[in-house]
């Protein structure tokens, strides 16, 4: 490959053209000295759409572990043995001061993030009374990650005040099945389109570093550009001791990078989160995801840790880019309890 490849690239991107499967192969297998090149190609496309904004997400647990899903990747199924805290709802007083904390961090969007299935009837009424009161207290987006969805549920998220539903297709449908036995590709596909029904913003990306293949990356990369995402989080898996998935560790910080350039050609003008695992496989090159990417989680991944919000503000300015803020921002004096 050369420079000028990488530009054909992001001119093919700009035009709003889809590269084809032997370009999208050439960016995940670009040599490691070509990176430069083409983080600098992918940033052209960044940058037509959103500039050098950055866009802060948060997330909580509002529901941790407990569920009956056998996801391999994750420490809160039910095939998983990994020490994690397990606890029912979250108070709406609880979910309202991570709100604030979530505005404190110069965040646009604040997660609720529940596992299980799916949210009962019940679920989709607490959802709705926090919504509330998180509203009243805070000008931020709500995004809730409840699992599968009926349009009837997602209806009623949206009439509460959801803002946007994520609900990640994790990897490609042909791969699916090794990640997951009890549910399928297509429940989750049903879901999302359930979500627009309802009036919903849609999130949903993946996972990349489960023992797929190249091609399955390729096709959850286009399957999110023709399913029209608003947001699209990448995530890098964090393997986990006690999970089905905990021996797979193959990724690096350059396959990362590369990664995310290839996404960003495919999604040119939707939104590309740097989501979980960023600090432990980007590692010291975690910045230069910013030129590819327009988003990221700080302060945590539901059961890992992640870089505070302080730390991830550095980094944004000190590479050139800016924190997009929530339209009517207004900093909240209200503390955060111990």
């Amino acid at each position: 490959m050369n420079d000028r490849s990488f530009q054909s690239f992001a001119d093919k991107s700009l035009a709003g053209d889809s590269l084809n499967d032997v370009e999208c192969q050439a960016v995940l297998e670009a040599p490691r000295e070509d990176l430069l090149p083409l983080l600098s190609s992918a940033f052209q496309v960044r940058e037509k759409a959103f500039g050098r904004r950055v866009k802060i997400h948060i997330l909580i647990n509002a529901k941790s572990g407990l569920c009956p899903e056998d996801c391999g990747y994750c420490s809160q199924s039910s095939v998983s043995t990994a020490d994690i805290e397990k606890f029912t709802w979250l108070s709406t007083e609880d979910l309202v001061q991570g709100a604030i904390i979530a505005q404190e961090a110069r965040a646009l969007r604040y997660c609720l993030v529940a596992s299980g299935r799916g949210p009962t009837d019940q679920e989709i009424e607490r959802v709705a009374e926090a919504v509330s009161a998180i509203k009243r207290a805070v000008p931020l987006q709500i995004c809730c990650s409840l699992g599968l969805l009926t349009e009837e549920k997602a209806k009623r998220l949206k009439a509460a005040g959801v803002d946007r539903v994520n609900h990640n297709l994790n990897t490609s449908g042909s791969f699916y099945s090794e990640i997951c036995s009890t549910h399928t590709y297509r429940d989750r596909i049903e879901t999302i389109r359930n979500a627009r029904s309802a009036g919903l913003e849609i999130c949903s990306g993946g996972i990349v570093g489960m023992g797929e293949k190249d091609a399955d990356i390729i096709a959850l990369a286009r399957a999110v550009r023709e399913l029209a995402c608003d947001s699209v989080p990448v995530n890098f898996l964090h393997s986990i001791p006690g999970t089905p998935l905990e021996n797979e560790r193959n990724l690096d910080p350059v396959r990362c990078l590369k990664v995310l350039c290839l996404f960003r050609f495919l999604n040119p003008r939707t939104e590309i989160r740097i989501g979980g695992g960023r600090e432990h496989n980007l590692r010291s090159l975690q910045a230069l995801a910013l030129y590819p990417a327009d988003a990221l989680f700080v302060n945590g991944y539901l059961t890992t840790p992640g870089q505070p919000a302080t730390e991830a503000h550095r980094m944004i300015e000190d590479m050139g880019f800016e924190v997009e803020l929530p339209a009517h921002h207004a900093p909240n004096n209200s503390k955060a309890s111990a």
